[in-house]
């Protein structure tokens, strides 16, 4: 299911746009700082704060050290995101963590003792990559291809997508609700968490001059996390009288990570259909979109075409002023 979603996400990317990314990537490189440099920090700040028990401390730090998951695309496509930049992060985030995942666990770890190693499973993260990029580089021909057919994918994938995210949620609560019985600091930490990763990772896009789209691409990217993987890791490296009081903490992360999607795509939406429709349109806001795209070229690294296009017909408004 989630090939074929990926699949449909891969409709909405360009080719030139995502290339651009990866040539100047100046908004990956925020997303790297968020991911694996406030995530792990704050993961390791409200383990201190809360004063957990150590095999407790030690998986909300695993789950703040994992890279991004393949459902902040699907959030990022009702947003009105960037898909490539999202896409192109959360490739990103995936490869980078087979080392940053190891470097972050020893650095924000060694305070606490545990009777085994963590072990990260890189097979897992290998089977993410390739579950992410192979149907989203399907779904790149396909817009290539035939642009029409890629249109009607998409609908039906950006609403099965959601669904997804919710039955996942759902299921998991169900087959692993024996481990719900935890301390309620796990409770408070995997409520508040996934906010305050939206929420710095929206503010540190916004203080280095990102565009708002932009802005709320990275902010996704910070916030959600790779559950899955976070509960394999854990399976794979403690023991079942550990597992009992630490295994619920992704699945509580998963739930809160969703309310806070729900949340934001219900205001986003609502915002979409009234507010900025009495403002003047979504034409209105594009053109002024692309107004700002132009004054803020130093910060863009996607808006490559048109570039000499630009250059002339500010030539020939230059030409007509003077005459």
């Amino acid at each position: 299911m989630l090939a074929i979603v990926m699949f449909s996400m891969g409709c909405t990317v360009e080719v030139h746009k995502l290339w651009g990314h990866m040539k100047k990537p100046w908004g990956i490189a925020i997303g790297f700082l968020c991911q694996f440099g406030l995530m792990p920090l704050i993961a390791f700040a409200l383990a201190l704060a809360f004063e957990v028990q150590p095999v407790q401390a030690i998986v909300i730090i695993i789950m703040g050290c994992c890279p991004g998951g393949s459902g902040s695309n699907i959030i990022c496509y009702w947003l009105d995101g960037d898909m490539d930049l999202s896409i192109s992060m959360t490739a990103c985030s995936s490869i980078l963590a087979l080392g940053m995942m190891p470097l972050c666990l020893l650095v924000y770890t060694s305070i606490w003792t545990t009777d085994s190693p963590i072990q990260i499973p890189y097979d897992s993260i290998g089977i993410t990559l390739a579950a992410l990029l192979i149907p989203i580089a399907l779904g790149m021909y396909v817009k290539r291809r035939w642009p029409e057919k890629a249109k009607k994918i998409l609908k039906f994938g950006s609403i099965a997508g959601f669904l997804l995210i919710i039955i996942i949620a759902v299921v998991g609560g169900v087959l692993y609700q024996s481990s719900w019985t935890i301390a309620p600091s796990l409770w408070i930490i995997g409520s508040i968490y996934p906010f305050i990763g939206f929420g710095l990772g929206f503010l540190l896009a916004r203080f280095v001059g990102q565009p708002w789209y932009r802005c709320r691409t990275i902010a996704l990217e910070t916030g959600f996390q790779n559950a899955q993987l976070c509960s394999t890791i854990v399976q794979l490296s403690f023991s079942a009288a550990e597992l009992e009081i630490m295994f619920a903490f992704p699945l509580i992360y998963s739930i809160f990570q969703l309310v806070c999607a729900v949340l934001f795509v219900g205001s986003f939406q609502v915002y979409k259909k009234y507010v900025k429709r009495d403002a003047g349109g979504s034409d209105g806001e594009a053109a002024n979109a692309d107004e700002g795209r132009v004054k803020n070229r130093s910060l863009e690294n996607c808006d490559f075409e048109g570039s000499e296009g630009s250059f002339r017909a500010l030539k020939s408004s230059d030409k007509n002023t003077k005459m």
